[in-house]
């Protein structure tokens, strides 16, 4: 298999007033058995700082829009290999806490493949992450919930 391409990206880890967090439904377009579960984010522009990537992704996905200083700074980082469309990637991901009081999400601004790969939205409590057997990423993604709001 080829060498990994590198990629850095920013993502949200949106929480309403009832402490569910919204997840986008995943299906990779090479592969449409693998299916998963994502926060809100991606890639970086040329250019972009983290936090105006996340505040960027957010827009685009979600129709949500936010001052990137409104972020703060990130509450988790990991690095992920993972092949989507045929290819592989290294990614190194920030993750940034955003609380809200309610949001109705707006997908219209999703680009190309994100309308491709991304087929339905849902907030999850922590309780229902820990019980599904659907695929979310990150895996930690219960613990750290309750980690950073105390559910």
């Amino acid at each position: 298999m080829a060498e990994p391409i590198p990629r850095t990206a920013a993502r949200v880890l949106l929480i309403d007033e009832a402490d569910r967090i919204l997840l986008f439904h995943g299906v990779d377009p090479a592969d449409p058995t693998d299916e998963f579960w994502v926060t809100p984010g991606g890639g970086l522009d040329p250019g972009e700082s983290l936090a105006q990537g996340a505040a960027r992704e957010l827009f685009e996905e979600t129709g949500l829009r936010v001052d990137p200083a409104e972020l703060g700074e990130p509450v988790f980082r990991n690095v992920v290999e993972f092949s989507f469309d045929g290819r592989a990637y290294r990614q190194e991901q920030d993750f940034y806490l955003l609380r809200i009081p309610s949001w109705e999400v707006d997908t219209s601004n999703f680009d190309d493949l994100e309308r491709v790969a991304m087929d339905d939205h849902r907030w999850w409590t922590v309780a229902e992450l820990e019980s599904t057997a659907e695929h979310f990423y990150p895996e930690t993604l219960p613990q750290l919930v309750r980690d950073l709001v105390g559910v």
